[in-house]
């Protein structure tokens, strides 16, 4: 029994024995395949390295010309594409710059490799400049096309992309020669009438007949505001015809350039009118710049002055609404314009007659009939009339050319602003 266990145990470790054999043997087999498979991936990168690594073709034809058009700042630099750009290994081609070549290149930009032309902006004027273009491959790799200079920027006399901008400035400049020159003969220049502004005599002459004052108001704004000029311009006509008429007019002003301006042009009008002793400085007054603190005062003159006639005539924001519904309750006629698009609906809502956008700075030249005013007005609804006939024109040529009806846009070369 004893030596059967002992075969028994020999047996068993000469089974052991040769699993282990085994195991190595398979283990060693599994490296070397490895082995084989790392030499081949070696040998296939070494190969893709030296297809992607050939060297890179140049940009050919580089030239450069400085920017037509300009002010001188700028220089064309345009290039014929390299013939590797169509294998799929450039990035896109680097633009080079120098004043002085052996001195070296400064790098100027770079493009997608689809692109072939590069506007160098920042150039000085008349100061000679070399170019070089590179082609740049996927692995930052570039090869540099030969020099190309010197090339100077000089700036233009006439930008040839802004003709149309000419034309339209002398037809405008000879409408309002014109007009204003029909006006001085004594023509007689047809204006949209106004109603507005037609009410005008008859809302001075209720103030009068009542022995109530005038309250005029030309808003918050500052004398920087062409609506506030415009309002200022209006004033000296209704000044005018308050001194005929004998009536107070009050002014309150929420800017004291604007309070200087005022009364300047109040006391001339009355002066024009022949009316100088009538004119009181304590008539057109600072009141204050907060918004709603002017609000106030105004409203407070309102309710104890009870003017029979207010007229808002400038910049309004959103006192506009508090100060209309104070005068229509205490039953003054109320004339407003202004061309803040956002409070002309208190206006309308709240006022008797409303000048609506333009219509304000019009009411000047319909007021005075001035012939250099008149002359503006009609030269610029003339401008307006030709540019709306051609804007017309030229949507119709757009869909003709759309729709297949027309080949080309003729009139494209008149609204190109450059």
């Amino acid at each position: 029994m004893l030596a059967d266990r002992g075969l028994a145990r020999v047996g068993r470790s000469g089974m052991g024995s040769v699993a282990v054999v085994t195991i190595a043997v398979a283990l060693f087999l599994c490296a070397g395949v490895a082995l084989a498979q790392q030499d081949g991936d070696i040998e296939t990168a070494e190969t893709m390295t030296e297809e992607v690594l050939q060297p890179l073709m140049p940009p050919t034809a580089v030239t450069a010309v400085d920017t037509p058009n300009d002010r001188g700042s700028s220089i064309n630099v345009t290039w014929e594409h390299s013939p590797d750009s169509e294998s799929g290994t450039l990035l896109g081609y680097s633009i080079y710059r120098s004043a002085h070549p052996e001195t070296g290149f400064a790098f100027a930009g770079r493009v997608p490799f689809v692109q072939d032309n590069y506007r160098d902006s920042g150039i000085g004027d008349n100061e000679p400049t070399y170019y070089r273009v590179a082609t740049v491959g996927l692995d930052g790799r570039e090869s540099l096309s030969e020099t190309f200079g010197p090339v100077e920027a000089f700036p233009q006399w006439f930008n040839g992309d802004r003709i149309n901008v000419m034309v339209a400035v002398i037809i405008f400049v000879i409408a309002i020669v014109y007009f204003v020159n029909a006006a001085r003969s004594g023509k007689d220049l047809f204006i949209r009438r106004l109603a507005g502004l037609d009410e005008m005599d008859n809302a001075v002459g209720r103030a009068t007949e009542m022995g109530k004052p005038i309250l005029y108001i030309t808003g918050l704004s500052t004398i920087s505001d062409v609506a506030t000029i415009a309002g200022i311009n209006i004033l000296g006509e209704v000044a005018k015809k308050t001194a005929e008429y004998n009536t107070k007019l009050i002014v309150p002003c929420a800017d004291p350039i604007v309070m200087a301006v005022e009364q300047e042009v109040v006391k001339e009008a009355y002066a024009k009118a022949g009316r100088p002793d009538a004119y009181s400085e304590d008539d057109v007054f600072y009141l204050t710049r907060s918004q709603f603190a002017y609000v106030a005062g105004v409203n407070g003159i309102m309710v104890r002055q009870r003017p029979a006639t207010i007229l808002y005539m400038g910049m309004f924001y959103a006192e506009s609404l508090v100060l209309a519904e104070t005068g229509a309750s205490i039953g003054a006629i109320q004339i407003a314009g202004t061309d803040a698009v956002t409070q002309l609906p208190f206006f309308i809502t709240s006022c008797d007659y409303t000048l609506i956008g333009e219509e304000l700075y019009a009411a000047s030249a319909y007021l005075s009939r001035e012939p250099i005013l008149l002359g503006g007005l009609k030269g610029q609804d003339t401008v307006k009339f030709i540019a709306g006939v051609l804007l017309i024109v030229a949507v119709v040529v757009a869909t003709l050319a759309a729709t297949g009806v027309i080949e080309t846009n003729f009139m494209a070369p008149l609204f190109v602003t450059g």
